[in-house]
């Protein structure tokens, strides 16, 4: 393909940068360090999917994406997954671009990978969803993640101010029914972190005026956002623990997944171990091993998914911590 006819593609394919400025969004804008600590992390993930849109091979894009800051490569990987998937679930072309890519160097970040998927499965006509194969069967649950903060991005006043819930949700399709809008829920509660303008008091009482049962898996959303994504001090990490009250340790919980994703991709930076520290008690490199170590490992047996497995098993562990504490 020329080069005129790439940079066709990557033009068609790819959002303008408009989409991701807090003010085009109507998010809340808490002080201009944030906002445009919220405004870069959504170019990157763009700038990441373009250059999935643009390319002829992953490998091509993999180089460019090796070549950006630290900080915020992992959210690029992320929109690079999104613009494979929309690729794969396009009717024409090839139809194995995710499933390359995460031979490739995308392995390392396949948690940020799978969560793009799930914003181009938003994007994909539903009856293209089987075409875009995801088949880590303990991480697959990521996918829903990235759906529901897609949603809550872009369709806020429903998803968000109206609480709206999907019933009968058609993927995966071998459920567990019970489990996805739990799943989508976590996805909703990471994109509040964005929407609230990383203002943790707005956050937690956007929280409150969902049903109890819907918060644990919001307070963990929001839990991996702060530590991934960051853009609050110590004090207001603080703070949101605070305002988290029960659910804290579902913030912890997150906050490692959160330290996981960017160790294994070698991306730690000085405020993951911050917000690691304030939900975990524990650095970010101590906080990824207790992670580990409570990973499920294959075969996976019984009714609840192992991705939840882990979840719960994690939860469990920071309320004993916290409970002997106090």
């Amino acid at each position: 393909m020329t080069n005129p006819l790439r940079s066709l593609r990557r033009r068609i394919l790819t959002p303008s940068d408009s989409e991701t400025e807090l003010s085009v969004r109507g998010f809340h804008e808490k002080d201009p360090e944030s906002r445009d600590l919220l405004e870069t992390v959504g170019r990157m993930f763009l700038r990441g999917y373009a250059y999935a849109a643009e390319c002829r091979e992953p490998a091509e894009a993999e180089e460019r994406l090796e070549a950006l800051p630290t900080r915020f490569r992992g959210v690029a990987y992320e929109g690079a997954g999104m613009g494979f998937a929309v690729r794969d679930g396009l009717p024409f072309g090839r139809h194995d671009f995710v499933e390359t890519f995460l031979r490739g160097r995308g392995r390392d970040h396949i948690y940020m990978v799978y969560v793009g998927v799930g914003w181009a499965m938003a994007r994909l006509p539903r009856f293209r969803w089987p075409v875009v194969n995801v088949e880590d069967p303990l991480l697959r649950w990521l996918v829903l993640d990235g759906y529901g903060f897609h949603q809550a991005y872009f369709k806020t006043d429903k998803y968000v101010h109206g609480q709206y819930q999907e019933q009968r949700f058609p993927w995966p399709p071998e459920g567990p029914q019970w489990y996805v809008n739990d799943a989508i829920d976590q996805g909703i509660g990471r994109a509040m972190w964005f929407v609230c303008g990383t203002d943790p008091e707005l956050v937690a009482s956007t929280f409150e005026k969902f049903p109890e049962a819907r918060r644990p898996s919001l307070y963990s959303g929001a839990g991996l956002a702060a530590t991934y994504a960051g853009g609050v001090t110590q004090e207001e990490l603080s703070l949101f623990a605070e305002r988290a009250g029960k659910y804290l340790p579902n913030v912890a919980q997150a906050s490692a997944f959160a330290a996981t994703a960017r160790v294994e991709a070698g991306l730690l930076v000085p405020h993951t171990d911050l917000a690691t520290m304030v939900f975990c008690g524990l650095p970010a490199l101590e906080a990824h091993e207790v992670s580990e170590a409570a990973k499920p490992v294959p075969p996976f047996t019984g009714d609840v998914p192992p991705y939840e497995v882990w979840r719960r098993r994690l939860a469990e562990r920071f309320a004993v911590s916290e409970g002997s504490s106090r």
